[in-house]
């Protein structure tokens, strides 16, 4: 019995390393991504403890990062929903391919549901075997920590700093356009970005006032678009 146990423990202590050593690339950009968070937070002039709430009631990155924002510039509750269903929408189609079906205990199953982020989702696809419930959980858990570290080390940073750096709002900015390139990069993803351009400029020349939340709209309308006249050339 006591050789048993102690195989099932060397399997359990391999399984974790190997799914935090499967963790380690998503980690690399989640934790400088969560330190500039934190530094945001600081110097929004809010409470360091907003950071870790944060980061474990909504643990959507591009989101926190805009929340920070549009918090601060108290936008109204309405615009702040919409928004945040508009960046984060595309995590409906993830449930799609994602093997919740290997998920059992029901509090697990929510925990996944609630913490399937970009860089789960990535990493999963790019090893779609050998996935159990305690590897995806361990997985998800290392990724969300990554980020609630980062974001409480960037709190600790912006408070030893004597004077606020500028130019942290556009860490989310540099992420999306290094996204965006790389879109471009594929010819099947240059219509997609030229949809993003237009309703940028649409945005910001006729409604300056809620340019972001406009382009957003106009955005998703042109890709449901793009979606319909695509599937009815190949029908």
């Amino acid at each position: 019995m006591m050789a048993h146990m102690s195989r099932r423990a060397r399997t359990s202590s391999g399984e974790l390393s190997d799914v935090l050593q499967l963790s380690l690339g998503g980690g690399l950009g989640l934790f400088p991504l969560g330190v500039a968070f934190g530094m945001m937070v600081i110097q929004a002039d809010m409470a360091w403890w907003v950071a870790p709430l944060l980061s474990v009631v909504v643990y959507a990155g591009s989101v926190e990062m805009l929340l920070v924002g549009l918090l601060a510039a108290t936008t109204p509750v309405v615009t702040i929903a919409l928004m945040t269903l508009l960046v984060n929408f595309r995590h409906v189609f993830y449930a799609f391919s994602f093997p919740l079906n290997l998920i059992h205990n029901p509090w697990a199953r929510a925990y996944s549901i609630y913490a399937l982020t970009d860089e789960t989702y990535a990493i999963v696809n790019g090893q779609p075997h050998g996935w159990s419930q305690r590897r995806l959980i361990i997985l998800q858990v290392a990724l969300q920590s990554y980020w609630v570290v980062g974001g409480l080390v960037g709190t600790a940073v912006a408070g030893l700093l004597p004077a606020p750096i500028e130019g942290l709002e556009f860490a989310l900015v540099a992420l999306f356009t290094v996204l965006a390139l790389d879109a471009a990069r594929s010819r099947k993803q240059v219509p997609s970005v030229l949809i993003g351009a237009v309703s940028l400029v649409i945005g910001l020349v006729l409604v300056p006032d809620a340019a972001l939340l406009t382009s957003l709209v106009l955005f998703s309308a042109g890709l449901f678009v793009r979606h319909i006249v695509g599937r009815g050339k190949h029908a």
